[in-house]
């Protein structure tokens, strides 16, 4: 096991090693702030502890040249819930695997991987993003906000209404004076 600090790029080929052989990397990554329905959302630690998250990677050298690539991790995304606007943080369970085999082909050839560097910091930003929910809420069961005055139905409760406004197509019929 290594252990390093933040790291945006790995190399891999200074690693040496032969055919067949693996290992488990320990290391820190930054995960840049992402914007979702315009909106900022930021990326941190599952523990909150720091900006940088924590991450384990496994690295094994394929027989014929290339490496096999396994990412895990837990993190937080922080940011307004998409119903209420709240502070939502739900913890997102990340696990991804590349292959890069040159001259495999395209689906052996991995993006993240160039001249035997690891973009570690694109991959994890990438499987992050595809790790995510549909909707970033604040609470599973989340009400929203009210379509009228916009008050947090999250806090006003179920017994919260208005009184409908006339329907605009019968203005008209109201204008009659019947006797």
């Amino acid at each position: 096991m290594v252990m390093a600090a933040a790291t945006h790029d790995f190399d891999l080929a200074g690693m040496r090693m032969s055919a067949g052989e693996g290992r488990r990397l320990k290391l820190e990554v930054p995960i840049e702030p992402l914007v979702l329905g315009a909106e900022r959302y930021t990326v941190e630690a599952a523990d909150g502890a720091s900006s940088s998250v924590p991450v384990a990677v496994d690295v094994s050298r394929m027989t014929g040249g290339g490496y096999a690539l396994r990412l895990r991790f837990a993190a937080r995304l922080r940011g307004p819930c998409m119903r209420c606007l709240n502070e939502a943080l739900p913890r997102v369970e990340v696990e991804a695997r590349e292959v890069d085999r040159p001259g495999g082909g395209e689906e052996l050839d991995s993006p993240y991987v160039n001249d035997e560097t690891l973009d570690l910091a694109a991959w994890a930003r990438d499987a992050f993003v595809l790790a995510l929910p549909v909707k970033v809420l604040c609470r599973e069961d989340c009400a929203g906000l009210c379509p009228v005055c916009a008050a947090d139905l999250n806090v006003e409760g179920p017994d919260h209404h208005h009184e409908q406004a006339p329907d605009p197509r019968w203005a008209k019929l109201r204008e009659l004076k019947l006797e």
